[in-house]
C-alpha cells in the first residue's frame, strides 16, 4: 500500500515529477527530463510495490488453506473451493487493471489511477484486519531450507554407516522428546522407501554422541519432510513449460495484433494491442466457475473422487490446454501471414482462440499447483509451499527468454533475422509457436510419467493405517 501511496503522490505534487512537455509529440523545448530525486521517489514507490506483492502473494494462498481444517471432511472439500475461488477473484482485479484503470489513467488522469488503486488497497486492509480475532494462526517450525541443508548435510557425513534393517531403529521424534527436546509441534510421519540415502542424516553414530547436533543427526520425521520435497520436485520442474507458454500472450500474440486490424464495427475504435490479455484474463473468470459447477461435479461421478479432478489431473488439462493454444497460434500466425503477402489485414480477432485455450489452460494449471504444493507440502515445511509454486511462474518466463534468444541466434544470420524478425512479417513465428508446442508435447509426457508415479500424502498416510483425522493426534507432545 505504501508504495502505491508513494507513486500516487509523486504524480500529484509538482516537485515530484518533471513538468508536463508544451505538446505532444513530446519535442518541445520545454520537456525537461526528470532529476534524480523524482526518479528516487519513482523508483523508491515501485520497488515497496513489489516487495509488497512478493510478500502478499508468498502468504495469501497458505494464510488462506492453515483456515481450513485438513482432518474434518468438510473443510477439506472447502479448501479445494477455495482455491478455485481465490483466483477468480484474483483474475477480476487483473480484468480491472487492464481495462477501467487504464481507460481512467489514460482519459482522466494517472493520479486519479493510482489513487484508486490506493483507496481499494486500504479498504482491503480494513476487511483483511476485520477479521483477525476469526483467524486461524498456525506456528511456524523453522525455516524449510535449513531443514534440507541439515538432512542433506547430515546425510552426506554419515554417508559410511549402515542403514538399520529396522527403519524404527532411526532416531525419531520419539527420541527426542524422551529427551526433554523442543518439538515444535513436528508431526510423526511413517517411513518411506525412496531417497534412502537421505535416511543416514537419522542414523545414530554411537562411536560419537557428542558430536549429534542438527547438522549430524535429524529425526525420521526431518528426513521423511525433506524426501516429500524430494518427490514432489519432477512434477514441479514439468510445470514450469506451461508458464513459458504464457509468456507469449503478453509478447509476440500482443505484437501479433499490433499488425492487424483492431478496430470494432464501424466505430473507429483501435482496441489497443495490450489489451488483448482481456481475452486472457476473460477464458480464466469464465473457466472457474465453469469447472466449480459443471466440470467438477461430472468429474465425481465419473472418478468417484469427493473433489472432482485430483491436482494432478488438473494441471495435466492445463498442459494439454497450452499445447492446443500453440497450435491455434501457430495455424492462425501461417494464415496470417499468407493473407499479408496478398495485401489483406485480418481482424485482431482471430486470436482469441489462442487466447481463450491458454487462459482456460492457466486456470487449470494454476489452481492444481496452488492445490497440489500446499497439500502435500509436510506441516513443518508448509512455507515452502508457495515458493515452489511461484518460481515455477518466474523460471517459465526466465526459460521463455532464454528460448528466444536461442532461436534468434539459431535462425538469424546476417541480414536475415530469422523466425522473430523485428518487423514479424518477415519472420516466421509460426515456426516459433510450433516449436513450442512440440517441446511441450515432450513435457507432457515426462510430466504424465511423474504423475503416475506420484502418491499422494493422503493414499501414504492411509497405507501406514494413519487416517487424517488422527494427524493432529500424531503432533508428539500434544
Amino acid at each position: 500500500m505504501q508504495g502505491v501511496m508513494i507513486l500516487t503522490i509523486s504524480t500529484v505534487a509538482p516537485g515530484l515529477r518533471p513538468a508536463a512537455c508544451g505538446d505532444a509529440t513530446g519535442q518541445s523545448p520545454d520537456c525537461v527530463p526528470a532529476n534524480g530525486t523524482q526518479l528516487g521517489v519513482l523508483y523508491l514507490g515501485l520497488y515497496m510495490t513489489a516487495l509488497g506483492t512478493g510478500g502478499l502473494k508468498s502468504s495469501v494462498s497458505g494464510f488462506g488453506s492453515d483456515q481450513f481444517d485438513e482432518s474434518d471432511d468438510g473443510e477439506r472439500k472447502m479448501m479445494m473451493r477455495f482455491f478455485n475461488w481465490f483466483y477468480f477473484f484474483v483474475s477480476i482485479g487483473a480484468l480491472l487493471a487492464v481495462t477501467v484503470l487504464v481507460y481512467v489513467q489514460d482519459n482522466v488522469g494517472r493520479r486519479w489511477g493510482y489513487g484508486v488503486v490506493a483507496v481499494g488497497i486500504l479498504c482491503g486492509l480494513g476487511v483483511f484486519l476485520s477479521g483477525t480475532r476469526k483467524y486461524r494462526f498456525k506456528k511456524l517450525v523453522g525455516s524449510p531450507l535449513t531443514q534440507v541443508a541439515t538432512v542433506t548435510a547430515a546425510a552426506w557425513r554419515k554417508r559410511s554407516l549402515p542403514l538399520p534393517s529396522d527403519p524404527s531403529m532411526l532416531y525419531d521424534v520419539d527420541n527426542k522428546a524422551a529427551a526433554g527436546e523442543d518439538l515444535k509441534g513436528k508431526l510423526k510421519l511413517p517411513h518411506s522407501k525412496e531417497c534412502r540415502f537421505l535416511d543416514h542424516a537419522a542414523v545414530v553414530d554411537r562411536e560419537s554422541p557428542a558430536a549429534a547436533s542438527g547438522w549430524t543427526l535429524c529425526t525420521r520425521t526431518d528426513v521423511e519432510e525433506v524426501k516429500q520435497v524430494v518427490r514432489m520436485l519432477p512434477i514441479w520442474a514439468t510445470t514450469i513449460m506451461f508458464w513459458t507458454i504464457h509468456a507469449q500472450m503478453t509478447t509476440f500474440a500482443v505484437e501479433q495484433a499490433s499488425v492487424m486490424n483492431r478496430a470494432i464495427g464501424g466505430s473507429g475504435f483501435l482496441i489497443p494491442a495490450g489489451s488483448l490479455t482481456v481475452f486472457l484474463i476473460g477464458s480464466i473468470l469464465l473457466t472457474v466457475p465453469l469447472y466449480d459447477r459443471l466440470v467438477a461435479p461430472v468429474a465425481r461421478r465419473v472418478t468417484g473422487n469427493p473433489h472432482g479432478l485430483s491436482p494432478l489431473q488438473r494441471v495435466f488439462v492445463g498442459l494439454f490446454l497450452s499445447i492446443a493454444g500453440m497450435a491455434a497460434a501457430a495455424l492462425i500466425e501461417r494464415y496470417r501471414l499468407t493473407e499479408s503477402a496478398d495485401g489483406v489485414t485480418l481482424t485482431v480477432f482471430l486470436l482469441m482462440p489462442q487466447f481463450l485455450l491458454v487462459g482456460a489452460g492457466e486456470a487449470f494449471t494454476y489452481m492444481g499447483q496452488l492445490d497440489f504444493f500446499l497439500r502435500e507440502c509436510p506441516k513443518g515445511m508448509k512455507t515452502m509451499s508457495t515458493g515452489l509454486f511461484l518460481s515455477t511462474c518466474a523460471l517459465g518466463f526466465f526459460f521463455s527468454t532464454l528460448i528466444v534468444t536461442i532461436v534468434h541466434k539459431v535462425t538469424g544470420h546476417g541480414s536475415n533475422d530469422g523466425w522473430l524478425a523485428n518487423n514479424i512479417d518477415q519472420g516466421r513465428l509460426d515456426y516459433f509457436y510450433w516449436l513450442l508446442a512440440v517441446m511441450s508435447g515432450i513435457n507432457i509426457v515426462f510430466f504424465t510419467i511423474a504423475a503416475r508415479g506420484y502418491v499422494y500424502k493422503e493414499k501414504r498416510m492411509a497405507d501406514a493405517g494413519i487416517e487424517l483425522a488422527d494427524e493432529e493426534a500424531m503432533i508428539v507432545g500434544h
